[in-house]
């Protein structure tokens, strides 16, 4: 079963009386163990998509799949209580909470969905090692470099054991080289754990790295590689 599957996704923007087709017809099945790189150029849709996928916005037609379920009657809460178990999130800007320590960083997501404080720091410590940031970890994100918050940013969007990884540029912040040891971390960390995930670049180099492209123009989407 994917772990994710649009079907015939549509959405539409009103502007000045006037309306923008954003998404037609999109089609597009992420499976579990695959990273995806979703290309286009600016304004083509790519955060749309992203958004509409992990259920931040409803789109105007279509279908969103998570692992077989049909997620378009859902109320809000119901959707707030699925990102929460099944979607990772990573921007572009790593929006670590400043009056936070890494450590803090990461605990915060178990914490908000039940997990104990104790359980949490053991969890958030462990995510942070094994991206080779534990002697950083009690250090607010003001001290740390750009690619070591991203780093931080990607374990974070991984405490609650997500099934699917939506990222939205989350090297485009970054110089080329710390752009690249950020991608190693964030692909190695897909292989180990079977995550399904979605990654919207500009950078083609970075794209061919993955497993598959797929590309969004005039609100369609194809297949690159």
């Amino acid at each position: 079963m994917p772990a994710l599957e649009l079907r015939s996704v549509g959405r539409v923007f009103k502007s000045a009386g006037a309306e923008i087709v954003v998404l037609d017809g999109i089609d597009l099945t992420l499976n579990r163990g695959e990273i995806v790189a979703l290309v286009g150029p600016s304004g083509a849709g790519k955060s749309t998509l992203l958004h509409v996928a992990g259920l931040l916005e409803r789109p105007d037609g279509g279908k969103v799949m998570i692992s077989g379920a049909d997620c378009g009657d859902l109320s809000d809460e119901r959707r707030t209580l699925l990102r929460r178990s099944e979607l990772g999130f990573v921007y572009q800007f790593h929006h670590l909470l400043p009056e936070f320590s890494a450590l803090e960083n990461v605990m915060l997501p178990q914490m908000i969905a039940g997990v104990g404080r104790v359980r949490a720091r053991e969890k958030a410590a462990a995510l942070l090692a094994a991206v080779g940031l534990a002697s950083r970890a009690a250090h607010r994100p003001a001290r740390l470099s750009g690619g070591e918050q991203q780093r931080v940013a990607i374990v974070r969007a991984l405490a609650n054991d997500p099934k699917i990884l939506l990222g939205d540029e989350p090297t485009g912040n970054l110089d080329h080289a710390t752009g690249d040891g950020v991608m190693n971390t964030l692909i190695g960390l897909v292989r180990r754990t079977g995550l399904a995930a979605l990654i919207a670049t500009h950078n083609m180099e970075l794209a061919r790295r993955l497993d598959r492209i797929v590309a969004i123009e005039d609100g369609h989407l194809k297949a690159v590689r």
